[in-house]
């Protein structure tokens, strides 16, 4: 798996078979032959026919000092600063000319270039190549480059969740190697991903999902060897309530004898079908040795009534192929899920990340359960008002502490000499999280705290009335 990098990025994956393809990407399209082989963040040049060829680094002598204004003040943008026309770039882009030749012709016949300052020449360089130049990166994926993509791209997939507030939810949550982390997210597998990369495939992880399964499209997109996925487990959010109250049961597991059996009458079906399908051919040679000139015909019917049987044959067969194929994963979904819940039932985990669409409060109290005393967790949403709720709830419950609702600001720097300063532009939000830490719940502790805040809070008369009523 790899990640295309230009000014915005693409996830994609390249494979031997997918070289051919024609690929189509901010107006600009190419083909992968010659990315196979190459190592991770080579940059490519589209070339002519939508091949790509690796760029090589110039290194740009000025023997003469670029002649710049001291200000902008006397530039009109009126359009009419540039001598050449859209028809003659589109000309020059038919003839072949590179993007770097391109950007140096519109320098040359610009009548305003030589009077802008420095800056703003570079600044119109950088613009006309980003513009003209099709430069390609191919980056290794990571959960930074994953998580700025979705964001940029694709936000509402991700829940609105920010890079900086997923690193966030990471150190908060103490993921690392070797931990048995419970997570429940609804964010396309992002969050997943993020977790099996910082576990590095040591621990357990427990993806507990709503629907009829999980939704890992983000974490395909890490390219994760198969060792990753050996300690990835799954349980339905539907069965949790069952799984705390004991009622928990899985349907009647089909057994592995009975597809040996299933195997051994099918093959046995089958010699007797050889056998009769070679008795038949004896008595046809036979037949037609003695009677070849006056049953032509009959020949002929028989050749298509064989065909007939043989293409059912070959259907039943395939219809029970699909069968014990269908049957096998059945019994491996629901011995994999027997699996989980025996994991779930040691209640013992190191760890719970929280970060989906629906309300945390039943997630969390209910999740809750399976984490162990004095571990972390942490809940993710993209509105305050759920949180809360959640942690008013999760303080009148207890068997909490060091509950904080925090939000992330995040705001980027252009750091360029003589010229850093703060972006114009910034992210409003980037979503609220609510962590803490898991304590050991006791149940006749809290009641007497509980009534000696009572009788505290009381005045003495009600606290007569109070003891009276405890005696």
């Amino acid at each position: 798996m790899h990640e295309l990098c230009t000014s915005v990025s693409r996830k994609l994956e390249i494979t031997k078979n997918s070289t051919f393809l024609k690929i189509i990407f901010e107006k600009q399209w190419f083909y992968l032959d010659n990315a196979i082989g190459h190592i991770y963040g080579t940059t490519f040049e589209v070339t002519s026919g939508g091949n790509l060829q690796p760029k090589q680094e110039v290194e740009e002598t000025t023997t003469e000092t670029k002649e710049a204004g001291t200000d902008n003040r006397n530039i009109v943008d009126d359009g009419k600063s540039q001598k050449l026309t859209h028809d003659d770039i589109k000309a020059l882009k038919d003839k072949g000319i590179k993007g770097q030749e391109i950007v140096q012709q519109l320098i040359e016949n610009s009548t305003t270039f030589r009077d802008k300052t420095e800056f703003a020449q570079d600044k119109y360089i950088k613009k006309k190549r980003r513009k003209y130049e099709a430069v390609i990166t191919i980056v290794k994926p990571s959960t930074r480059i994953l998580s700025t993509m979705y964001y940029a791209r694709e936000p509402g997939k991700i829940n609105h969740l920010r890079y900086d507030t997923l690193a966030q939810m990471l150190t908060l949550g103490n993921i690392r190697a070797g931990n048995k982390m419970i997570v429940m997210e609804t964010c396309a597998g992002l969050v997943l991903g993020a977790v099996m990369e910082r576990m590095g495939g040591y621990g357990s992880i427990i993806q507990m999902y709503p629907g009829g399964g999980p939704v890992r499209a983000a974490t395909s997109c890490f390219g994760f060897p198969k060792l990753f996925f050996d300690n990835l487990h799954e349980f339905p959010l539907s069965k949790v309530d069952s799984l705390l109250s004991g009622t928990f049961s899985t349907e009647t597991l089909p057994s592995e004898p009975e597809d040996n059996v299933l195997l051994e009458e099918e093959s046995n079906g089958l010699t007797d079908e050889k056998q009769i399908s070679l008795q038949e051919a004896e008595e046809e040679s036979a037949t037609e040795a003695a009677m070849e000139i006056s049953q032509t015909e009959e020949q002929e019917t028989m050749d298509i009534n064989t065909e007939d049987v043989e293409f059912k044959e070959n259907k039943e067969k395939e219809n029970k192929e699909n069968v014990r194929e269908k049957q096998r994963k059945q019994w491996e979904r629901r011995k994999k899920l027997i699996e989980t819940a025996a994991l779930l039932r040691e209640k013992n985990a190191d760890g719970l990340i929280v970060a989906s669409k629906f309300h945390p409060t039943p997630l969390l109290l209910s999740l809750l359960e399976f984490v162990a005393p004095s571990r972390p967790f942490v809940v993710y949403c993209q509105y305050k008002e759920p949180l809360l709720e959640c942690y008013t709830k999760l303080r009148e419950r207890g068997g909490v502490i060091n509950l904080k609702l925090s939000e992330t600001w995040l705001r980027n720097y252009q750091v360029l000499p003589d010229r850093s300063h703060p972006k114009l532009t910034m992210s409003g939000g980037g979503g609220y999280l609510l962590s803490g830490t898991t304590v050991v719940l006791d149940k006749g502790k809290s009641d007497s705290s509980s009534l000696e805040a009572l009788k505290m809070e009381e005045p003495s008369s009600k606290r007569c009335k109070v003891q009276d009523l405890h005696c």
